[in-house]
């Protein structure tokens, strides 16, 4: 399986509404210092994975943090609002030969902070299970 960032990527670029690319606007694991306008999304701490007598329905518990960075706070929010529209609830698809049940939002949107280059960075965390 792949991380759960790189799926999530492909689902972020498949909405349309979003108007983001991977390696332009969006990003995994490291946010650049450029362009100012990013969204960055970070694998975190889930959930252990299922243990049960039967190995071949195995879930896992993955979190991922999507942080969005932005000059502007009202266009920052804005994009933060679609991408948890866009993901929480989402259930029963396959990508990357991935099943995903469901993934939705524990917390945020939230202001993270104001980097030195005076960007707003709000951030959104979600649970995923899938299999």
């Amino acid at each position: 399986m792949n991380a759960t960032s790189e799926d999530i990527k492909d689902m972020l670029e498949a909405e349309t509404g979003l108007d983001l690319v991977f390696g332009e606007n969006l990003f995994i694991s490291r946010e650049p210092s450029n362009p100012n306008n990013t969204v960055t999304i970070f694998d975190t701490i889930g959930r252990p994975d299922q243990l049960t007598f039967n190995r071949s329905e195995r879930y896992e518990y993955p979190s991922v943090q999507i942080r969005v960075r932005n000059t502007r706070s009202g266009d920052a929010w804005d994009i933060i609002e679609k991408i948890k529209v866009a993901l929480h609830g989402r259930a029963h698809e396959t990508w990357n030969d991935t099943y995903y049940s469901v993934i939705h939002c524990i917390s945020g949107p939230a202001l993270l902070d104001w980097d030195d280059n005076d960007r707003i960075r709000l951030i959104i965390n979600f649970n995923v299970q899938r299999r």
